[in-house]
């Protein structure tokens, strides 16, 4: 039997930088539980923001992150035009591009087939990005 389940998950606002946010998911939609084989797929419904698996034990990881994603991309290039809302949008725009806005996640025995040393982050471009809203969908069979 298949199943499907919906939930919004609003985030609170996060400084600019890399926040795990596994608990937050989890919590948000237990029904997870009731899959044995499945999938979540967890969608960020913004433009300035990112999603992506990576470590989750270690912070220094995060941080060399934002180190080295904002030397990649900085917000003091010349030829950005569209800086409405100030140097961090169009930087944020291709950031969220290049990190994506949706994951997909395996669910096996009623739990997220993360590996051990995996977790979900929240990327935040923006300076000030406010709360950022998710759709979570698990589906798969009973």
């Amino acid at each position: 039997m298949s199943v499907f389940f919906q939930k919004s998950l609003r985030l609170p606002s996060y400084p600019q930088g890399y926040h795990l946010i596994t608990d937050q998911i989890e919590k948000k939609i237990p029904e997870i539980q009731d899959i044995r084989i499945g999938f979540l797929q967890v969608f960020l419904q913004h433009t300035s923001a990112g999603l992506c698996i990576n470590e989750n034990a270690d912070p220094t990881v995060r941080k060399d992150f934002q180190t080295f994603i904002s030397e990649l991309i900085p917000e003091t290039y010349p030829r950005f035009v569209h800086d409405y809302e100030g140097t961090d949008d169009m930087p944020a725009h291709i950031k969220s591009a290049f990190f994506g806005v949706s994951l997909q996640i395996p669910i096996s025995g009623g739990k997220l087939a993360l590996g051990i040393w995996q977790g979900i982050y929240l990327c935040e471009f923006r300076h000030h990005g406010g709360n950022r809203n998710l759709i979570l969908t698990a589906f798969g069979t009973k």
